[in-house]
């Protein structure tokens, strides 16, 4: 179970830190705390949201 754990903050991470490095080529608003946020709540909008879908694989392209 610890092994999940980890995994899964791992993957968290790396999903942050992707999508902070490339939100650039993305479509939405440049500023600080929108970047923060949108880095943060990104496994809940990637599953809810199609077009937080489409600009997070932007961002990832990089």
């Amino acid at each position: 179970m610890k092994l999940i754990g980890v995994i899964l903050v791992i993957a968290y991470i790396w999903g942050a830190w992707k999508f902070w490095k490339g939100f650039d080529r993305t479509n939405f608003n440049r500023s600080l705390p929108n970047r923060t946020r949108l880095a943060l709540l990104w496994p809940v909008l990637l599953i809810m949201n199609p077009s937080y879908r489409k600009n997070f694989q932007k961002a990832l392209r990089g």
